[in-house]
């Protein structure tokens, strides 16, 4: 590999042919399960190969060219797809690999072995696209895993467990049942699968993707109310059951469920695997956290602990979760996690630990050591300090963005909900959880906004006409505090939590948030 990089590099002809050769049949399907249209798929294949050998010198590991290559493709795709061209009929299909060794062998054999190609090429079309892709690969064009591994970017597990995933489904839809013996036998696993996620929107994507295994969903909300390093406190839990019902509106018995989650979570030693599925956010970030501290303090024996966590997703211009997806989409994500090790769930342990923690200087530490190991924990973990006390007025992020929203004439709680959602998405916050902090704001005797067209601030878990169309307005109060100059954080009596952290109850907190240096000021 290195040798071809290298005389590619230099410009001789032979290298570029070679690696041409290796690579242009994986480019193909890559690009053609992007397009479906094998004109274009053309095209794209031959831009992406001008460009990976235009910029093959900055290319620092020669080993990395099969998925530096891969990326080049998909880009190009996306490119191709943006400039919203009529694409041509999409008559001709990828070339067939499979070649006759024996050119002599009679009409009849060619005719029935083109049947059973043909036959393939129709069911593999019911497949997600991920699985289509590792069919094609593998069984049509006899790549090896490893050599799919290296292009695709997907270990060797996940691809031989969407190739077990393929052959399942195609098992119960192929109408001639010898057709399947054409695929060799490998174990991919697939079964004894624990999949823990959050949403239950997105669970159901999940089991209608046809990936394999059972889906754990894990109902919590570390964001919101005391957290303590160890959740499983029976006084902690009883206690926090009860803020969470009189702030958000949650039965307490609904809330104590979390105990029949946990006991499927102690079980995990049943499964081969478990993968989990998080995205970027804070409330995310939060729950794969405590997952990760609770499974570090575990023998995890032959249990192999996989990660998918996303902050975006092709063709989604704004990706905010999981539940966005349909569930062709989700399943192209389909071994795509990968093997967490030592280092990542110690790095999830660090950041659960600091984030429950009570004393401000642990936050302090984890802030300051900023480490690459878990990517969106450190933006996830500054977003959940900076609901903090500002050093400016008292506000947290959260009340600073409604009031500057209300001020703005977004008044009405949904669009304000939206709005300010849309805005701090890297929270990552819920309905429930942010008309918690509305009411908090309509609260006298220190009113920030003022609620009218409604009698009262109406329960969370009801529906109510007359709430959807109230108006909110600054009080006196909340334009003082906006402008800078009143300090919120003095007058507040009541209690809250960021993280294990207690605020509230007038001047007894003595740290607060630089906005602009995005640094914690003890006072």
């Amino acid at each position: 590999m290195k040798t071809w990089i290298d005389g590619a590099i230099q410009g001789q002809a032979e290298a570029y042919e070679q690696l041409v050769t290796q690579f242009r049949g994986m480019a193909l399907a890559v690009a053609y399960q992007k397009l479906e249209d094998m004109f274009l798929a053309e095209d794209v294949v031959q831009e992406a190969f001008t460009e990976a050998f235009a910029n093959l010198s900055k290319l620092e590991n020669p080993d990395a060219f099969p998925g530096w290559f891969k990326v080049i493709v998909e880009r190009q795709c996306y490119r191709q797809m943006r400039r919203k061209q009529h694409g041509t009929v999409p008559v001709l299909e990828i070339q067939d690999v499979i070649q006759e060794e024996d050119q002599a062998c009679n009409p009849e054999e060619q005719a029935l072995k083109g049947e059973v190609h043909r036959l393939l090429r129709d069911s593999i079309s019911i497949l997600p696209t991920s699985m289509q892709l590792a069919v094609e690969l593998f069984y049509f064009q006899g790549y090896s895993l490893k050599e799919m591994s290296e292009f695709l970017g997907v270990n060797v597990p996940a691809l031989k467990k969407r190739l077990y995933d393929a052959r399942s489904r195609l098992r119960r839809s192929l109408p001639v049942a010898d057709v399947i013996s054409v695929f060799s036998d490998l174990y991919e696993g697939g079964k004894g699968m624990l999949h823990i996620m959050n949403g239950d929107h997105a669970a159901d994507r999940l089991r209608q993707s046809g990936i394999q295994g059972e889906i754990l969903v894990w109902r919590e909300l570390y964001t919101f109310g005391p957290i303590t390093r160890n959740m499983g406190n029976e006084k902690e839990r009883s206690e926090r059951a009860q803020y969470l019902e009189q702030n958000l509106g949650i039965p307490r018995t609904e809330y104590l469920k979390i105990k029949e989650l946990e006991q499927t979570l102690q079980s995990f030693h049943q499964y081969q695997e478990i993968v989990l599925w998080f995205e970027y956010d804070l409330y995310d970030q939060a729950m794969l956290s405590y997952l990760l501290h609770y499974l570090k303090e575990q023998d995890l024996r032959n249990t192999k602990l996989n990660l998918l966590c996303i902050d975006s997703y092709p063709d989604i211009e704004h990706f905010r979760g999981l539940g966005q997806l349909t569930p062709s989409q989700i399943g192209r994500l389909s071994g795509t996690w990968h093997v967490m090790g030592s280092e990542e769930i110690q790095a999830g342990s660090e950041f659960w630990a600091a984030y429950a923690s009570s004393d401000i200087q642990d936050h302090q530490n984890y802030l300051s050591n900023d480490t690459p190991v878990l990517p969106f924990a450190h933006a996830a973990f500054k977003a959940h300090l900076s609901r903090l006390p500002s050093v400016s007025n008292g506000l947290g992020t959260i009340e600073q963005s409604t009031l500057e929203a209300v001020r703005e004439g977004v008044n009405s709680p949904y669009p304000l909900f939206k709005h300010v959602g849309e805005q701090l998405h890297i929270l990552g916050m819920g309905d429930l959880e942010y008309w918690a902090h509305l009411k908090r704001m309509t609260e006298e005797p220190h009113a920030l906004l003022q609620l009218s067209g409604v009698q009262a601030f109406p329960d969370f878990q009801q529906q109510h006409g007359e709430f959807r169309h109230s108006i909110l307005s600054l009080t006196d109060l909340g334009v003082q505090v906006l402008n800078g100059e009143v300090d919120w954080g003095l007058l507040r009596t009541d209690k809250s939590w960021i993280g294990g952290l207690q605020i509230g109850e007038g001047n007894d907190t003595p740290w607060r948030w630089d906005t602009v240096n995005e640094t914690i000021v003890i006072l």
